[in-house]
């Protein structure tokens, strides 16, 4: 199982943090070990005083494909899901100054939150899915996959054309404009329309 992640797939997030608009969709991994377990808290990693949320529409690839065309990439997937791309934004900085991987500061340990999946048959455009991401009751973050640079079944083609999609693999699709800064005792819930799709506590 690999989680594959999107950058800078929504405009108004690409300008946030003043970043080049990639002519190509911006692509990482993370590893399994970066899951954050069920029912655990998100805990601060000590390398970091800059730990931004990043929620993000997530797709689990249900069959084995490569080189997949954008025609038939909806075959590959039957459940939607939400999640956060926790990010050490102050190592991430360091990082991308120098040139270097943002790996430390992008798959460390408990820095992918997976949360509940809905079937495809229960979303009637995934080209339009409105999701929000709310830190102590408050939305700080909200989006539409109408908004994406790339949609699903385009990011589906042109990732499998580097790697070969297994089932039970993730893509982190991107997150949208707001992202910023977690601290301990911080509540996050995120939600796909109104249907609440994970809830976690930061520590």
């Amino acid at each position: 199982m690999k989680l594959i992640c999107i950058g800078r797939n929504y405009t108004e997030h690409i300008k946030e943090l003043e970043n080049e608009r990639p002519s190509n969709p911006v692509v990482f991994l993370k590893p399994d070990t970066a899951i954050l377990l069920k029912k655990q808290p998100f805990f601060i990693p000590d390398f970091s005083n800059d730990v931004h949320h990043e929620v993000e529409i997530l797709v689990k690839i249900n069959r084995v494909g490569k080189y997949i065309d954008k025609k038939f990439a909806h075959k590959y997937y039957k459940e939607i899901g939400l999640g956060i791309d926790f990010t050490a934004r102050d190592l991430q900085s360091q990082l991308k100054t120098k040139g270097l991987p943002w790996e430390k500061a992008k798959a460390f340990d408990g820095s992918a939150v997976i949360g509940n999946w809905l079937s495809t048959e229960e979303i009637k455009n995934v080209d339009d899915i409105n999701f929000t991401l709310q830190k102590n009751d408050v939305i700080i973050q909200q989006g539409n996959t109408s908004h994406m640079l790339w949609k699903i079944d385009e990011l589906i083609e042109y990732v499998s054309k580097y790697f070969t999609l297994k089932i039970g693999d993730i893509i982190f699709t991107g997150t949208p404009a707001g992202v910023g800064k977690v601290i301990a005792n911080d509540r996050l819930k995120g939600f796909i329309e109104d249907k609440e799709m994970f809830s976690i506590i930061v520590k």
